[in-house]
Order: structure tokens, then C-alpha cells, then sequence
């Protein structure tokens, strides 16, 4: 681990060149931080002890003495007392309206661990109804063990009090989740439907040995149950989109890119933006299918949105995303793996033929989209970098920083293709814990040679990569600090994940920050504080360089500025 005793060391010669305002700017007062321990995520000089900040740029950056000579006579002079000053964190992947919605509905808590306590829990949302949609029980956030005890599920939620009621269990993952039997005849989903599926269609279904479907389902099969639930309404929509900006200003979180949005999610952020209350830089993606036998162009949809959502404040439409693989846990197993799965020979899920997306990688980039690419098993990774090296032969090197996230398995060989081929990871690197999941649902049922690469973040690191922070939110929390913890010490209640694969403080302090906002295609006015960048800045209660990773896991944020304008204050106040 690299910790760096930094502050100590500032000199003058780490001053920023300063940012003269020119014609067009405003005439906004100014404000002037200083004693702070400041990161900057400039590489070439990170670290700095004031800030000088008009309206809703960043003028200087340096030590307190050449910053405070450049601000005006009436600028407002903040003391920080030595707290540590961050600029705006970034989160390179990450679902906000939809976590906005899970706040505002009905998610079980890390203490429902047994389908006793998960009973109790759906009874308490059904008397409350914050679970209800529509006439659906909807509950979310389900842990994945959950999905090996369906016959506890089945004898709980349908029958009795739930034998009419149709109940609907979404697990954490977003790829998995089960349905009661009065919500599967909804559905469609019954013996004799199961029964006329194809083999490869038949597995995205959990079922008996009689072919009684037991509930669970996962991807495709997560899509047909899915279609019979109430869509939810605009003002629903924005209630979550409320919701999730608040909760991410909390975090120190000012700007992120958020995959797989549709029309409503992009209405939800136009109307949060028409009512002056995006405080936030969103990268918005929408998700292309590769269908096959389906000459149609693939991106027209996505240049319809794009046009469309335009001229909104705060959003921008600058790629797409595309689904690689599913997820690795059992019973899922729809990862798309080198080596097959030990317990039924199959090797997962690609979900495109590889010449069809180098085709669609190559046509985006030449547009100037970047893409945004799903994949959680090595074999996705490898048909993702085959795909975005495709295109860059095709068309040169655009520049366009596509990227690969979740990447919990990668080949050794594919290392140092992410610095050769400019690909971003995009790490959810807080799911790096020897636990149940990554343990018990994966270890015995992947080839170990492919097991030891689990979440290989430093390897890439160290390959030259760029890695980036992100937390898939609502999948796991978009806690910043907590994430950093867990990826330097990957500690879990099982043990250690793979030491060897441990990140950096520093590293991820970039990753959060100057890495996430490359993902973005928004470094030119994010990511850093530096001269001409966004005032977008985060005051946190402790040295995040410094402190031990216990300490750090519990980092609070004091206050948030997002373009200039305080966002979420605690207990200081700029």
C-alpha cells in the first residue's frame, strides 16, 4: 500500500498556472479555501494547500500564499482547519434512478439473513405497503444465497396469506430473482411453458426434476417475469431521481456515468434539470441488443435519444452500453467463461456474436460513441477487447475511452491489452471480499486457474491500465470509502480475497476521481481541481491518504460543492 506523508512537502512550485477569466464569465464572488490538505488528481502535481474558486470555475490551485495573491480584495476566505479537501467524486457505473427508486421502496437489510427474517420483513412491506407496485409485492435486494432455498421460499410466499398474492423477490445482483407461484401463472412461467422451451432457453429457469418450475429465474427468464410488473409512473421516476441526488451529494458524489437508461430515465433527468435540481454531471448510456438476423442499424435508436435529450443541463448521451455475459454465482452461472462451469459442463452465456459487436464497435467509434461494455467472465472480457481492438484497427485510435466494467474474472494474457488498446476498467472493486458470494457460489464451480484472477484490478493497474471507480449502485453501495477499503485490504468474513491484487490508496483516490471522469469523456471540465475546471470540490473529516483502512471505511463527508454551489453540508459549512 502506498502512503504517502504529502502534505509536509507542498511547495511553492506545485502552483497551478492561474486561470484568468475571459470574456463571457460572470462576475460571481469569489471564495478562497485554504489550510487544507488538498488532493488534486492532477497527476503531475497532486497535492496542494489552497483553492481559489469564482462562481462556478476554479481559478488557482497551489499554496496559500501565491493562491491568495491572485484572489480579489473581497474574496471570502474559508480556514479548513486542515481537513482534507477532494474535488467532486465520480462513479463510472452506476444505476442512480433506479437506486433513487430502491430508496423510496421496499430493499431487505444486511440483518435478513434466513427465510424466516425475510418473512418477517415482506409481512411488515405488505402491511406497510412501501412494497406494493400495483398489485405485485415487489421486494429488493435480495442476497444470492437466497436463491438455493427455493423450496423454503416456495412453502413461505405461495401459500397461506400469499397464496393470491402475487410476490416478487429481486435479488442484489439485478440479473436474478424469483416469483411466487401466483405471480409465475401471471407470467406464463408454468411446467407446460417450461416444458416446450429449448435447452439453452430452459436454463435462464429454475425447475424441478418434473420441470414444475421452483421460481427462480435469472436474465431472460428474470425479463418475462419482469414484463407482467406495473410500469412505474413519471412522478414515480422522479421521486427516485430526487432521491438518488440527494443520497450521492451525502456521499461526496457529484457526477457519474449511469449504463443501460431508457426514455423514462432520461425524461426523469430532463424534468429533474427543467426544475433547477440536477446538481449533478450525469453520462447517460442507453443499452444496444445485438440481435440476430436483425439488419436494422443498431444505433439508430440511440442517435433518436440523443437528439431528443439534447439540450438538458447537467446530461450528456456520450456512448452506449452492451451486455457481454450475465453473472458467475449459482445457480445464475450465465457468465461467459474460458473454462466450463465444473457442476454442468457448460461454458455461460455470450450474448452477442463476436463479428456482429466488432462490427458495432467499429461503427460507434467512428461516430464517436464509446461503448460501454458488461462482462463478468474472462471470456466476455477477451470478446470485448476483441471487439474494441477491431475498431481501432479499423479507424485508428479515436481516442474514445471505451471501456469494460464489472471484470470479476480476466485473463492473464488480456493484462496489458486494456493499456494497448486505451480500454478503461471500470472495477466495482467493493465486491472484492472473500464472502458467500465470491466463495461458496463461485469458488467450486470455476477452473482455479481462472478462480485466482478474481477482480485482478492491480494486475491491470500495474499493466499500465487505467482503472475506474464504480459501484453498480443499487447493486452494492456507492460509498466511495467504503469501496476504497475493501479494495486495498479485500477482507471479507471469509478471509482474504486474493491479496496479491490489492490496490493502492492513491490509486483509487484517482480512480474515484480524474480516471472516472476520462470514463465520462468529461476530463476537459471534471475530475480535478485544477485552473478552468468545474468547482465541483468535497470535504471530508479525516486524511484519507493516511489514516489506517479501518479509519477510512468510516470517512464522513462534511460538505459537497457541485458547480460552486453547496449541495449536502453536515456539520461545516463553506
Amino acid at each position: 500500500m502506498i502512503l504517502r506523508k504529502i502534505f509536509p512537502r507542498i511547495l511553492a512550485a506545485i502552483l497551478f498556472t492561474a486561470f484568468v477569466a475571459t470574456a463571457g464569465a460572470d462576475n460571481s464572488a469569489e471564495r478562497l479555501f485554504f489550510n487544507a490538505k488538498v488532493f488534486t488528481a492532477e497527476p503531475e502535481h497532486p497535492y496542494a494547500e489552497a483553492v481559489l474558486i469564482r462562481g462556478d470555475k476554479i481559478i488557482a490551485v497551489g499554496n496559500f500564499t501565491e493562491v491568495s495573491q491572485l484572489a480579489a480584495a473581497n474574496a471570502e476566505k474559508i480556514d479548513l482547519h486542515g481537513k482534507t479537501l477532494l474535488p467532486g467524486l465520480i462513479d463510472s457505473h452506476i444505476h442512480a434512478i433506479d437506486g433513487g427508486i430502491s430508496l423510496n421502496s421496499a430493499e431487505v437489510e444486511d440483518s435478513i439473513l434466513t427465510v424466516s427474517d425475510l418473512a418477517a420483513f415482506v409481512a411488515q412491506t405488505k402491511k406497510s405497503a412501501k412494497g406494493m407496485r400495483g398489485d405485485i409485492l415487489d421486494i429488493g435486494g435480495l442476497p444470492l444465497a437466497t436463491w438455493s432455498k427455493t423450496d423454503e421460499l416456495n412453502a413461505q410466499f405461495s401459500a397461506g396469506a400469499y397464496a393470491n398474492q402475487p410476490v416478487f423477490l429481486e435479488g442484489m445482483d439485478g440479473h436474478t430473482g424469483w416469483a411466487n407461484r401466483a405471480l409465475r401463472l401471471r407470467a406464463g412461467v408454468t411446467k407446460d411453458f417450461v416444458s416446450h422451451l429449448s435447452i439453452a432457453d430452459r436454463k435462464y429457469f429454475g425447475v424441478a426434476a418434473d420441470m414444475e418450475p421452483n421460481g427462480f429465474a435469472v436474465d431472460q427468464g428474470l425479463d418475462k417475469i419482469a414484463a407482467v410488473l406495473p410500469d412505474y409512473s413519471r412522478e414515480d421516476y422522479l421521486a427516485g431521481a430526487r432521491s438518488a441526488v440527494r443520497y450521492l451529494h451525502s456521499l461526496g458524489i457529484t457526477s457519474w456515468l449511469d449504463p443501460r437508461v431508457d426514455k423514462p430515465i432520461l425524461t426523469a433527468y430532463r424534468d429533474l434539470s427543467d426544475r433547477g435540481e440536477l446538481t449533478a454531471h450525469v453520462a447517460a448510456l442507453p443499452e444496444v441488443k445485438l440481435k440476430k438476423d436483425n439488419r436494422a442499424d443498431p444505433l439508430l435508436e440511440v442517435h433518436a435519444l440523443i437528439n431528443e435529450f439534447k439540450n438538458v443541463r447537467g446530461l450528456t448521451i456520450p456512448g452506449i452500453k452492451v451486455f457481454a455475459d450475465g453473472v458467475v454465482e449459482f445457480p445464475s452461472q450465465s457468465a461467459a467463461m474460458s473454462a466450463p462451469y465444473k457442476n454442468t459442463g457448460l461454458y455461460g452465456d455470450l450474448l452477442f456474436d463476436p463479428a456482429q459487436f466488432a462490427k458495432l464497435v467499429i461503427e460507434a467509434d467512428r461516430e464517436g460513441l464509446l461503448v460501454h461494455v458488461h462482462a463478468i467472465g474472462d471470456k466476455a472480457v477477451t470478446e470485448a477487447l476483441n471487439g474494441i481492438e477491431a475498431a481501432r484497427k479499423a479507424n485508428g485510435n479515436s481516442g474514445i475511452p471505451h471501456t469494460i466494467t464489472h471484470l470479476q474474472f480476466v485473463f492473464p494474457s488480456d493484462f496489458p491489452r486494456f493499456k494497448a488498446l486505451g480500454v478503461i476498467s471500470a472495477f466495482q472493486l467493493f465486491w472484492a471480499t472473500a464472502e458467500a458470494d465470491s466463495v461458496e457460489l463461485t469458488k467450486p464451480y470455476i477452473d482455479p486457474e481462472v478462480y485466482k484472477w478474481m477482480y485482478p484490478a492491480r494486475s491491470i493497474l500495474d499493466a499500465g491500465g487505467i482503472i475506474s471507480g464504480a459501484s453498480d449502485w443499487n447493486v452494492s453501495t456507492p460509498n466511495v470509502f467504503q469501496a476504497i477499503y475493501q479494495a486495498e485490504t479485500r477482507k471479507g468474513p471469509e478471509g482474504v480475497l486474493n491479496v496479491g491484487e490489492s490496490m493502492p490508496r492513491e490509486a483509487m483516490l484517482f480512480a474515484y476521481t480524474r480516471n472516472s471522469a476520462i470514463a465520462m469523456r468529461q476530463l476537459d471540465k471534471l475530475g480535478t481541481i485544477a485552473p478552468g475546471k468545474q468547482a465541483d470540490l468535497v470535504l471530508v473529516d479525516r486524511d484519507v491518504l493516511t489514516v489506517s483502512p479501518d479509519d477510512l471505511r468510516d470517512t464522513k463527508v462534511l460538505w459537497t460543492i457541485e458547480d460552486g454551489a453547496v449541495v449536502y453540508e453536515a456539520d461545516a459549512k463553506p
